[in-house]
């Protein structure tokens, strides 16, 4: 993985797809962050999280004093989170604000659910960058830290990101049928590497020794290019 920016108090990297942040809870001999940096780094502290089959930029604290101060800024909204993601379908909006409370582990797949009793308060600003046929490049921005926030909000919609299996269900497992007139060279899942199409493009923080703002970009991993490319490539001929 790239180590995008270090010092003696923050460590930020790219992360791959498919690599956990924190231990797995069944299978605690995987791989995951801490266990393959912490032998040539030291110690660190998680200071959030991202999915295992999301990539991008993940902050980790090297000392308790600056993941008290990261924490804390999470805690008061002043960290920016920014995400892209290639999802399936054509919004009719250009950007909209989905203000839809969640409850993790909601259902029978283990999936975050929307439920307006109980659930906790969940909100995603979206934006459509591309239009790219019957797929679309578009920011999400989460102002709270929800699990699985994009992709619930998302499904909430009827709109899915590509490759996501849990919440896209059989558009994502029968996508070879459904785009079967599209002559791509290679399948998406293929290019995914049996990933999802979600990046942690950014993040903004404060920087604990400093108080300077610092933004952290994260570039696609080659899979994301790879489809973006395709997608490109097909809707300019159409």
């Amino acid at each position: 993985m790239d180590i995008l920016y270090q010092d003696e108090a923050l460590l930020v990297i790219n992360k791959p797809a498919g690599l956990s942040t924190l231990p797995d809870g069944y299978d605690s001999s995987l791989p995951h962050i801490k266990k393959l940096l912490e032998p040539g780094l030291g110690r660190l502290w998680i200071v959030h999280r991202l999915d295992k089959a999301t990539s991008g930029v993940l902050l980790l604290a090297r000392t308790a004093e600056a993941h008290k101060d990261i924490n804390t800024q999470f805690e008061r909204h002043q960290v920016i989170k920014v995400y892209h993601a290639i999802i399936i379908g054509q919004p009719n909006w250009k950007e909209k604000t989905i203000d839809l409370p969640l409850r993790p582990n909601g259902d029978r797949q283990h999936r975050t659910v929307i439920d307006q009793e109980t659930g906790k308060p969940a909100v995603t600003r979206f934006k459509v960058l591309e239009r790219l046929g019957e797929y679309c490049l578009v920011q999400a921005i989460p102002e709270t830290g929800r699990t699985h926030q994009i992709r619930a909000h998302l499904s909430a919609v009827d709109l899915f990101i590509l490759g996501d299996k849990l919440y896209g269900g059989r558009i994502n497992l029968n996508l070879g049928n459904r785009l079967a007139s599209i002559p791509l060279a290679v399948g998406f899942a293929n290019l995914l590497a049996g990933s999802m199409a979600l990046h942690a493009r950014s993040l903004e923080i404060t920087h604990p020794l400093t108080g300077d703002r610092r933004k952290f970009t994260a570039p696609y991993p080659d899979g994301f290019m790879a489809v973006h490319k395709q997608l490109c490539q097909f809707h300019a001929g159409m």
